[in-house]
Formats: structure tokens, C-alpha cells, sequence
């Protein structure tokens, strides 16, 4: 076990947090920040490979899995083993994402040895029973069925397959009607076996618990897990298909909704600190934004719109969108590509950098005013690389940003006009 790595606070430097390494006997990892302020446990986790790992033919499993975990596992059907989540007040859940499949576990220290047992029994003795099975896919189904006319989902499933067709990242995360249907327990079972591996595993723990017990604990929980492999990250990320495309599904609603994709910035690119400055400036702000601004404010074209850089473990995307009546998407696009445009030949101002530059920093503490948003946001800084030093670094980061900084990084990202751009409705004029 390690010295806690303090972070100290202030505007540049950042949250005050102290940080632990603790190693477990069998060599399971995790980062601890002890508070013993209140009686609280927060444990956030995951598992490298998400939806990512589900075979071909059975799209949504990982989806499913992370549905039945809960639903019975050791001795205890599911009836029993909610019960006694229930019973305890512990909040024990999990999420299939497209690169990790994620954890979380929130537990009153009084109640940690009945929270930390069932949390051992979901991960390596998941029951699968029949009905368990059967009921969760129909829920999954019955979800998937409200969404099929749902304009906001089609888009996004739509655009994610012409931007990723043959790749994992172009199937939806939740699988369809289909897929989700063929679904059994088998195959189900041997799919967790693979994604519930410490091999890549990253552990938050925020809370009242010392650090010779959370290595004990660790045992307990993840010990007897394969050792298993992470994945090995790409040479260069996967390049995005149809850029200079627009496509539309026809669907019989008064308001377009539009998605847009370009190219992005992996986490651990040099420039992605300014580019989500850049970011901030161009759709970002909820209020503020150069978006916002020309196609909600001046135009009246649409109530929200918005852009943000998604970086994936092999790709990376700058995405946005809106939805606006049919006979205007056509004018809302163009004025999103003419601020982009403006941005890559111009650049922002410098007070725009600077306001952008002043949000991002001083919002940053809110991520650390609760355990379980502690634990969350450093399991995310662990799961893209990076160490528990970054706190202490990243607000300089933000500060030194410059102005020919987001210049540089415009042309880079909005410099080759073409998007890939996915609509739902009947837009006017669009293609």
C-alpha cells in the first residue's frame, strides 16, 4: 500500500484529494480515498470491454449481463438476494458501456459486510436462473420496442453504424429486438466469464474504510477472478466512415432530429485539453455557446443544441446535434458547419477562450462534492490512463491553453469540412 498522494486545493491546483494505491495479497488494485466523516462506502469499477466483447450474432449481451448480475447469484434467488439489498439500504448496480462494462456499489459502513458479500456473489456466482433470465429479456425487449419509433434513438443507432459499419462500435449497445431475443443463459454465462476479468480492472473506493481493510476486502470481492487480458489499444485510432455523407431516415414527425460526427480526439491526445476548450467555445456551454447562440438565440431554430468531444478506446468522435422543424433543418445545419467553418479560418476571440477557460476550471470542484461523484470521476481518470497526479496537473493544464493554442487545434478538428450527418423525420432541402 502507498502514501496517499495528496491533492491539494485551490482555483488552479484543484479538489483537495488523497489518494491511496492499495495493493491486495493477490495482487488485485485499487485507488482509496479514505472519509471517515461520514458513514459511507462508494465503490465505482470496471471491467475492460463492454458491448464491445459481444459476439457477432448476439449483440445486447453484455446489456443483459449487467441486468442479471443482480438478479440472484450464490444461494440467493433474485427475490432473496434484492431483499437483502433492500433490508441493508445498499445500492448495488451495474452498466454495459461500449468500452468497460461498470460497477458500482453504495453501502452504509454499518451494513459493508453484508454489501461487500453480496457484491462477491454477483460478480462470481451470477445465478442465471431461467425466470430471471426471461423476465429481464422482456424488459430489455419491451424497452427496445418503445424505442423503435423514437427519433432521438434511431438517429443515434443509425448514425453509429455508418460511422463504424463492421466494428462493434456501429451496433447498438443494447442490441435490438432480434438479437436480444435469441439470447440464452449459455451464452450468457460463458460471455461474463470473458468481460468479468481482472485484467484491466479499475477500483475506485471513496469512504469510511481504512486501507488494510479495503486490501482484504479486494480478495474477497475480486480475487478469484480470471486474471484475463486488457485489450490492446490500437497503433491509430479507427477512422470514422461516410465523412461528406447525410443521411435520412423518413419518419413522419413534425421536427427533424439531426446528428453530426467528425473526427475527434483520443484522451490521450496532446491537443485534447484544448480541444475541449475548444469545444466548450463551439457547442459546449449550455447557455453560452457559439451554438446556442446563432441557432437558438438569433434564429429561433431550435430549443437546444450542442457538440462534445466522445473519445473511445479505438476512436474518437467530435458529435452534436439539435432537432428542429422539418422546413428549417436544412438552415440549422448549414449555420452549425458556418460556425465550425469560422472557428477553423478565424479562430475564437480571446475572451471567449478565456470564459471557456474560467468554467471549465472553477466547475471542476463540483465533480468532488459527494463520495460516489469522487469515485467516479477517478475511476474515469484510471479507466483512460491516467494517474491520481492528474488532479493536481489538470487545471494548470486548462490555464495555460492559449489562444493560438485553439486556433491550431480548429483547423486540425473543423479544417476538412465534412461530417457525417444521420437525420430522422423529413427535413427539407437537407439532401
Amino acid at each position: 500500500m502507498n502514501a496517499p498522494i495528496p491533492v491539494a486545493h485551490s482555483a488552479i491546483a484543484g479538489p483537495s484529494v488523497a489518494v491511496q494505491k492499495v495493493r491486495s495479497t493477490a495482487g488485485v488494485e485499487a485507488w482509496l480515498v479514505e472519509e471517515h466523516s461520514l458513514p459511507l462506502i462508494a465503490i465505482d469499477f470496471a471491467f475492460d470491454g463492454g458491448a464491445t466483447r459481444d459476439p457477432v450474432n448476439a449483440a445486447g449481451s453484455a446489456y443483459m449481463i449487467s441486468g442479471l448480475l443482480d438478479e440472484g447469484a450464490g444461494d440467493l434467488d433474485a427475490e432473496a438476494f434484492q431483499g437483502k439489498m433492500a433490508d441493508h439500504a445498499i445500492s448495488l448496480g451495474f452498466d454495459a458501456r461500449r468500452d468497460d462494462f461498470h460497477g458500482q456499489l453504495q453501502t452504509l459502513s454499518r451494513h459493508r459486510d453484508t454489501a461487500f458479500e453480496l457484491l462477491a456473489l454477483a460478480l462470481n456466482a451470477p445465478r442465471f436462473d431461467v425466470d430471471a433470465v426471461t423476465r429481464v429479456k422482456s424488459q430489455i425487449v419491451a424497452g427496445l420496442q418503445r424505442q423503435a419509433q423514437n427519433p432521438e434513438t434511431l438517429c443515434r443507432n443509425a448514425l453509429y453504424a455508418a460511422a463504424y459499419p463492421g466494428h462493434p462500435y456501429g451496433r447498438p449497445e443494447k442490441g435490438d429486438i432480434d438479437s436480444v431475443s435469441k439470447l440464452q443463459a449459455a451464452g450468457l454465462k460463458t460471455l461474463t466469464r470473458d468481460l468479468l476479468s481482472r485484467g484491466g480492472l479499475k477500483i475506485v473506493v471513496v469512504g469510511d474504510i481504512t486501507a488494510d481493510e479495503l486490501a482484504q476486502r479486494l480478495d474477497q470481492v475480486f480475487g478469484a477472478l480470471p486474471e484475463g487480458r486488457p485489450r490492446a489499444l490500437p497503433g491509430t485510432p479507427l477512422p470514422i466512415q461516410g465523412l461528406g455523407q447525410t443521411h435520412v431516415i423518413d419518419l413522419d414527425v413534425p421536427q427533424t432530429v439531426l446528428r453530426f460526427v467528425g473526427p475527434g480526439l483520443m484522451r490521450n491526445d496532446p491537443d485534447f485539453i484544448a480541444g475541449s476548450v475548444l469545444n466548450h467555445i463551439l457547442g459546449g456551454s449550455a447557455f453560452t455557446s457559439r451554438l446556442f447562440l446563432e441557432v437558438r438565440e438569433k434564429r429561433g431554430l431550435a430549443y437546444g443544441v450542442s457538440s462534445s468531444l466522445l473519445p473511445l478506446r479505438e476512436s474518437a468522435m467530435l458529435v452534436g446535434g439539435t432537432a428542429t422543424r422539418n422546413d428549417r433543418a436544412a438552415e440549422s445545419l448549414a449555420v452549425i458547419r458556418e460556425e465550425m467553418a469560422k472557428l477553423a479560418n478565424e479562430g475564437p476571440s480571446e475572451h471567449e477562450v478565456e470564459e471557456a477557460k474560467r468554467y471549465i476550471i472553477g466547475s471542476y470542484p463540483l465533480r468532488f462534492d459527494t463520495s460516489p461523484k469522487i469515485a467516479a470521476e477517478l475511476l474515469s481518470l484510471a479507466v483512460n490512463g491516467f494517474e491520481p497526479e492528474f488532479l493536481s496537473e489538470r487545471n494548470r493544464l486548462f490555464a495555460e491553453v492559449t489562444l493560438a493554442d485553439i486556433g491550431r487545434v480548429a483547423k486540425r478538428l473543423f479544417g476538412d469540412p465534412r461530417l457525417l450527418v444521420q437525420a430522422v423525420g423529413r427535413p427539407v432541402g437537407l439532401v
